[in-house]
């Protein structure tokens, strides 16, 4: 059973959350991107609730800008540093100041704020899942060098215009709902550049997403446009102009990395190099899986965290 309250952080952002499991266990933290919202854990948080999967304390917030939670209306107040202080916080409440999370899993925008607090404050975290989430290491040097990841890519630099809300909003979300169907590799999100819905995408689904958006889209949209981590454009440098030195990306704890081989948006060479910045890599590809293989491939994402979960005891 999912259990959902809205927690109220020290530094005043309010974040709603979804939980599964007694607290008390060692927790399991999970994040959630863009366009999504934490619901999409709930299959995985009971799972490893449950006392034949670890008996774990499970938690989903939705991340600041998202659902109910605190939306601050300055793009600034995404930036990374006040998003990692968002989990931090959670994390204190959930654990107390003295004990690391069992695992930190995330996706998509999840992930982001997952490599930075991992790398900046390892001693909260006992292990690392990420599901298709760039290193800032590897997409840093892919959106500098491969333009193929460029074209993919160029779909942020629509999110970030000062009339997105409007445009991703328009006819139903149309073009917001294509964001889950194959797009060409240009990162055309035109509706008519969309093949079929998935399957998982059922009415129901349809549904919940809908309400998630209706809701507001400005919180999510600022994540990008908080970001420098996009391609060049012109008048724009973007990521061409970003250093990150070693130290600020590196990764001190078990991680396992799951990547859907279709994913358009984030290419398969983002994984390449990933050893150079995890000093304790378990890299597995999924080849018939995209992007969204948390709707995709259910069983085998909670397959995979589990076997991780057991090795790195």
């Amino acid at each position: 059973m999912i259990e959902t309250w809205m927690q109220t952080l020290p530094h005043g952002i309010t974040l709603s959350c979804r939980a599964a499991g007694e607290r008390g266990r060692p927790v399991l933290l999970f994040l959630h991107g863009f366009p999504e919202a934490a619901f999409i854990w709930d299959d995985l948080l009971t799972f490893f609730a449950r006392a034949e999967n670890g008996g774990y304390r499970c938690v989903a917030p939705n991340m600041r800008g998202f659902e109910a939670s605190s939306t601050p209306a300055e793009v600034k107040d995404y930036r990374a540093k006040f998003l990692v202080q968002d989990i931090l916080a959670l994390i204190d409440s959930e654990c107390g100041a003295t004990h690391p999370l069992a695992a930190l899993v995330a996706h998509d925008w999840g992930g982001a704020v997952a490599w930075n607090l991992t790398n900046q404050h390892p001693e909260r975290v006992s292990r690392l899942v990420v599901i298709n989430s760039p290193h800032p290491g590897t997409f840093l040097r892919e959106l500098q060098i491969n333009p193929a990841q460029q074209a993919a890519s160029a779909y942020m630099n629509a999110l970030i215009q000062p009339d997105a809300e409007a445009v991703f909003s328009a006819h139903d979300f149309d073009t917001l709902f294509a964001f889950f169907s194959k797009v060409g590799d240009s990162g055309n999100l035109k509706p008519e550049a969309a093949s079929a819905a998935p399957a998982w995408m059922t009415a129901e689904m349809k549904d919940r997403y809908r309400s998630l958006w209706q809701g507001g889209l400005r919180g999510g949209l600022n994540y990008y446009r908080a970001s420098p981590l996009r391609p060049p454009r012109a008048g724009d440098s973007a990521a061409a102009a970003i250093t990150l030195p070693a130290e600020a990306v590196r990764i001190e704890r078990p991680t396992l990395v799951l990547w859907g081989q279709q994913d358009h948006a984030l290419l398969p060479a983002l994984t390449v190099g990933l050893e150079e910045h995890i000093a304790d890599l378990t890299l597995i590809p999924l080849p018939d899986a995209s992007h969204w293989v948390v709707h995709e491939q259910p069983e085998r994402v909670q397959q995979e965290i589990a076997a991780f979960l057991l090795r790195s005891e």
